[in-house]
């Protein structure tokens, strides 16, 4: 099958093309295999609002369900089951892709119950737990960068645990989830943990970025502010990846620890473009993709942005690097306009908990309706 060109471009410019969905339904028709073959998609991200969409379509999950019911398993039991079976089988359809790309790419990602977020010692026993339950070497365990996540981030790293650092708002929060990770790196090389076979991308968010500054100017509505709105997000994006750059990149400013630890076998945290499905109708539905073109970058895609990407996307090689400076005067505007993004990235970040949060509610609750129907408890 024939490779789309669109994605090849990405992929050639040092793009990841991961998808940002998962279902059993996707897995056993061949879907997902089939989009490794003619989109390149080559990982998988998944989340509590992912697999709440998946289990309330369709009857793939009902026969896993009724047997689950007859042994009496609790619903987190079910919910734990479910999903961990679907991310194994996903690992294994990626697992070429895994082998080919030495490790870095074919990856499937678990998010820890999010309802663990400002608990650091329970996230760190679920992710051990997870990891263990899933068994493969391709998974990634999804922590939230909430302020209780930074240490647990550490110390899931210390145990040898691959790591995608969800819900990375700010630039600011963005550095210590880098310095997170090198910590865990430093405390796994102590342990005797082989730092090569660890791996962690950062998962930026990018669109929600745009929706909550855009509302704000528009309520602010000065000629000034409104000429800002689509802006504010591949901007803050941007400013991430000179962040990543200063502290991963050949000669950055504060690589120091990450050359010390590189020398021992050490990865990259790549920086993931996460949420670039467009939300707002007049602007490109490709925009969160092509203008974050950079090397050694994820960006996780819902399908309906995948393939507009496949169809018209006009990828145009890196469109991030030597943008910083360009970046920084948005930044510096949307200040003037009267934007209080200190204020915007808290919001954000709390709202993104949040909405993981009723997501994992409405899973436990339809699991408990099936697990009733099915002659559970």
């Amino acid at each position: 099958m024939a490779q789309n060109e669109n994605i090849a471009a990405l992929a050639a410019a040092g793009v990841s093309v991961w998808l940002d969905d998962l279902s059993r339904d996707r897995i056993n028709s061949g879907n997902l295999a089939e989009l490794i073959a003619t989109r390149g998609v080559v990982g998988v991200t998944t989340n509590p609002t992912i697999f709440q969409g998946a289990l309330s379509k369709g009857h793939a999950y009902d026969e896993q369900v009724r047997a689950l019911a007859a042994r009496g398993a609790d619903t987190d039991a079910a919910v734990r089951t479910i999903t961990t079976d679907d991310v194994r089988a996903a690992c294994d359809v990626l697992a070429p892709v895994f082998e080919q790309t030495g490790g870095v790419d074919g990856r499937v990602s678990i998010e820890v119950d999010p309802r663990l977020a400002f608990d650091a010692d329970k996230t760190v026993a679920q992710a051990v737990e997870l990891w263990k339950i899933v068994d493969r070497p391709n998974l990634f365990i999804k922590i939230p960068a909430t302020e209780a996540g930074l240490p647990a981030i550490t110390a899931v790293i210390e145990e040898g645990i691959s790591v995608n650092v969800t819900l990375i708002f700010s630039v600011e929060r963005y550095r210590a989830v880098m310095g997170a990770y090198l910590d865990g790196l430093r405390k796994a090389r102590v342990a005797g943990h082989d730092l090569a076979k660890i791996h962690s991308v950062a998962s930026f968010f990018v669109s929600r970025v745009d929706t909550e500054i855009d509302k704000r100017l528009e309520a602010i509505g000065t000629p000034a502010a409104l000429t800002l709105r689509g802006k504010a997000a591949v901007a803050n994006a941007r400013l991430a990846y000179a962040e990543y750059l200063d502290v991963f990149g050949a000669g950055g400013d504060h690589a120091s620890t990450y050359n010390d630890l590189s020398a021992a076998g050490a990865n990259r945290q790549r920086p993931l473009w996460a949420s670039t499905g467009v939300k707002n109708p007049d602007y490109p539905d490709t925009l969160y993709v092509t203008e974050l073109v950079a090397a050694n970058t994820v960006n996780t895609l819902p399908e309906k942005t995948l393939e507009a990407v496949a169809d018209h996307g006009r990828v145009r090689g890196d469109t991030v690097s030597g943008t910083a400076d360009e970046a920084a005067g948005v930044f510096e505007q949307l200040r003037e306009a009267g934007i209080d993004l200190d204020d915007v990235f808290a919001v954000l970040e709390r709202e993104g908990v949040d909405k993981f949060e009723k997501s994992w509610a409405e899973l436990l609750e339809a699991t408990t309706a099936e697990l009733q129907a099915a002659g559970g408890n």
